[in-house]
């Protein structure tokens, strides 16, 4: 990213960082599984021309410090975004996640409601539609050709940072954690973004989320894989901005 700025403070022990860039009222942006705040500069970019947009790295992501142990269930990644939301005095504001970022987002309202305001999740994970970490890889493979080249090696670097051992942990435990007491849990309002290309998550995955959280609502975006935040981010940002005013905030 070459506009903004990088903000590190401790959380939970860990140097968290995050990128930061616009002005206007705030919202937080969450990374999916093993993907880090560089490969979310396009999306940042458009959501920055009405917003202050925080770019935050989870532990063991991006430029943010993990170790062995942590993060390695989806638990972890919320309870540090909860401190880490808290640490800067963030309480109470939009997040948008993608992926496992939505997932994340979707088990933080559940489990902290003060800390959000609204939920905008982009091809969310979050019910046991993967039956396995081969099942997901696969999926992603066949999903690679569809997204734009040159998230390639910023995506490389990403996964590498993050390393096999973690990403494998988070992924298994996304098979059972998301559940419909849990959804049903969810009081804010809730968008949920769905690419039509995308062959990681599929529309009826996204359908089966919104029939658990009360007044979620589905935006779909024609031609849009699994990385929809990079290749169509004008899309995204729109709908993100839109369903914002509607909610007056």
């Amino acid at each position: 990213m070459t506009d903004g700025h990088s903000l590190v403070v401790p959380v939970n022990g860990l140097s968290t960082h995050a990128w930061v860039r616009g002005q206007g009222q705030p919202v937080v942006i969450v990374p999916g599984l093993g993907c880090a705040s560089w490969m979310y500069a396009r999306l940042a970019r458009e959501l920055a021309r009405e917003r202050r947009v925080f770019v935050y790295d989870p532990p063991g992501h991006g430029y943010s410090e993990g170790v062995r142990h942590y993060p390695v269930c989806i638990s972890h990644l919320t309870d540090h975004l909860a401190a880490w939301l808290t640490r800067l005095n963030l309480q109470g504001v939009p997040l948008l996640g993608h992926s496992l970022g939505g997932e994340v987002i979707i088990d933080l309202a559940a489990r902290y409601p003060h800390l959000s305001s609204a939920l905008i999740a982009c091809a969310p994970t979050g019910i046991p539609e993967n039956p396995s970490v081969r099942m997901q890889l696969l999926r992603l493979l066949r999903d690679l050709p569809l997204e734009r080249p040159g998230l390639l090696m910023p995506g490389l670097k990403a996964y590498v940072h993050c390393g096999v051992r973690r990403m494998v942990k988070l992924a298994r435990d996304q098979e059972d954690h998301m559940t419909g007491p849990l959804l049903g849990r969810v009081t804010v309002p809730t968008l949920l973004l769905d690419g039509l290309s995308d062959l990681v998550i599929r529309s009826w995955t996204v359908r089966r989320i919104q029939s658990d959280i009360p007044d979620a609502v589905i935006r779909q975006i024609p031609g849009a894989p699994h990385g929809l935040t990079d290749t169509h981010p004008k899309a995204v940002a729109s709908f993100t901005l839109e369903f914002l005013r509607q909610q007056g905030l």
